[in-house]
């Protein structure tokens, strides 16, 4: 036999596709024409274009200065396992844009556009959908486009039916308007805005201690401990806060007297603060007027420290605002006024030598956990 005739003998005579190797480019199609509307939904007045072009077009807002870029991304994490399990999918596109804003705000810059990433083992238009719908309610609260994205279909990388989620958020802030460590001074007031639970951060840690059967071994659907009858899933799928409005209102409010904010994620009270201030600071906090969701109550009487929460999850506050101390009553007052609950967590002090630079009081917040 001659080596022509080898090779035919081993070759199928069955047409193969791509479809064959687990990638479906109709559904691919369908999921597209199914978010047109959702995503179209979003447009800003400086979008140029629509939706599937090979890039998004995006006009810098009028009136600028010097104007500065701002771009973050982030994830959801396993957070997504929750989501999965439960087959409740329209939510985590909330958090993927919140993680994401959440960071982008604190320098003062208003987001403009976020691109979204979508990997999955089985295209499934209708949980794309589901997916995106999040996205946009997320993009809504932000006040921002969804310029576009991307949705990959990645079989024998991911199982039917599990996927990951990827965000990338872009904004703009004039250069004289840049908040953070230039600007945040010992003095300053620090002013916490609340938490709607876990945000999307520490869920390794949050489902080994419920879920696990050595641990809680609480079922999703099970009521969680303390929190009034509402289950595990509800709290673990709460969507974080985006903080877009109130971050806005206070860097607008008459007087200037936002210096800086610190978006409370992975990391917890511990890391983040002091990433607004300047090496020479540090932010005490006291957390006597702090009262963290049930979730983390039910996390702690599992056996994880008070220190080891701190510095794992945002334990009920969600951003952190260093405020001019001659402005903060109104600003307080005027964040009141629109429904905000607002803490008075601390302050800005002068940092001694190689000192910590956060500070914390209170730090038995779970010690009657469990």
């Amino acid at each position: 036999m001659s080596k022509l005739q080898g090779d035919q003998a081993g070759r199928s005579t069955t047409e193969l596709t791509y479809r064959d190797a687990g990638v479906d480019i109709d559904a691919g199609n369908l999921a597209v024409q199914r978010i047109r509307s959702l995503v179209a939904s979003t447009r800003q007045p400086e979008q140029i274009g629509d939706l599937g072009g090979f890039a998004g077009l995006f006009g810098l807002p009028s009136g600028l200065q010097d104007p500065v870029m701002v771009a973050c991304t982030d994830g959801v994490g396993t957070k997504l396992l929750v989501a999965i399990t439960c087959e409740r999918h329209d939510t985590v596109g909330i958090d993927l844009v919140a993680m994401s804003v959440n960071d982008l705000i604190v320098s003062g810059a208003r987001p403009l556009f976020v691109l979204d990433y979508i990997a999955c083992g089985r295209l499934d238009p209708g949980q794309v959908e589901t997916l995106v719908a999040g996205i946009v309610e997320g993009c809504k609260q932000s006040h921002c486009a969804l310029l576009g994205g991307e949705t990959a279909e990645l079989p024998g990388m991911y199982a039917d039916g599990h996927y990951d989620l990827a965000a990338f958020a872009v904004g703009v802030v004039d250069r004289p308007a840049l908040l953070g460590p230039g600007k945040v001074r010992a003095g300053d007031v620090v002013l916490g805005l609340p938490s709607s639970g876990l945000h999307s951060n520490g869920y390794s840690l949050a489902r080994k201690a419920l879920l696990d059967p050595e641990y809680a071994g609480l079922g999703l659907d099970d009521a969680l401990p303390g929190g009034d009858g509402e289950t595990v899933a509800d709290a673990l799928l709460r969507p974080t806060r985006i903080y877009v409005d109130a971050v806005t209102f206070a860097r607008d409010f008459p007087g200037s007297p936002l210096h800086g904010a610190a978006h409370i994620t992975g990391g917890g009270l511990w890391e983040n603060p002091q990433r607004a201030v300047a090496d020479e600071l540090a932010v005490h906090l006291d957390l006597a007027e702090l009262r963290p969701p049930p979730v983390f109550a039910a996390i702690a009487a599992q056996g994880v420290s008070n220190d080891e929460m701190l510095r794992t999850f945002n334990c009920g506050v969600g951003m952190l605002l260093y405020v001019d101390p001659s402005r903060v009553s109104d600003l307080r007052a005027g964040l009141l006024d629109r429904g905000e609950d607002v803490m008075t967590l601390g302050e800005v002090v002068p940092r001694r030598g190689d000192a910590p630079q956060v500070l914390i009081s209170g730090t038995d917040l779970f010690s009657d956990a469990g």
